[in-house]
């Protein structure tokens, strides 16, 4: 019985020599690839912003109706942005401040475009667990430094948007922007 030897019938074999069952694994697996290169695709398409984002990916801001003092709010992608109008004594304020005693030191000037100072344009998030705070509008809050007030921690921001006080870990980012004009600015 040991001496058997199974003799490849006329079905196992091709014409060339190859096996049906070889030929049967090969179509398998060009099949299983064919269609997990669409599930694949989806999957890492599923990742790519919306439409809706990418069509805020910049956003053009007339500053020209805000007075010093004041500020606006928009949109962009999807989080708002707080655009201020510093006045000559928030500006003196913020730059009085020793930046070495800063949680996250940046002076006014790494915050604004040379030229323009007196604008500060920011994310309206704050950088502890993502908040809108308050000071952008009339009558808001400012908090204990002039700038904003986070109502959901207590984080205070001074004039420049720095974090001086709560448990915000880093001052409200400022967001990429170019100034097109002395009062427009594209932001993105």
């Amino acid at each position: 019985m040991a001496s058997e030897v199974r003799q490849a019938s006329a079905d196992d074999l091709t014409p060339g020599g190859e096996r049906r069952r070889d030929f049967l694994y090969v179509a398998t697996a060009a099949f299983a690839g064919a269609g997990v290169v669409p599930v694949a695709w989806s999957l890492v398409n599923q990742m790519n912003p919306s439409a809706d984002v990418l069509a805020l990916a910049s956003v053009d801001l007339d500053l020209s109706a805000v007075q010093e003092g004041q500020a606006i709010k928009a949109s962009w992608r999807g989080k708002p942005i707080f655009a201020r109008h510093l006045t000559a004594a928030e500006i003196a304020d913020a730059k009085k401040v020793d930046v070495a005693t800063l949680r996250d030191p940046q002076k006014l000037e790494d915050r604004t475009k040379p030229g323009s100072e007196q604008w500060l344009i920011t994310l309206g998030v704050c950088t502890h667990l993502g908040c809108v705070p308050l000071g952008a509008a009339e009558g808001e809050s400012r908090g204990d430094f002039g700038g904003y007030f986070c109502p959901c921690h207590g984080s205070h921001y001074d004039t420049a948007a720095r974090i001086r006080k709560g448990p915000a870990p880093k001052n409200l980012e400022v967001p990429p922007y170019t100034f097109k004009s002395p009062t427009s600015v594209t932001i993105g």
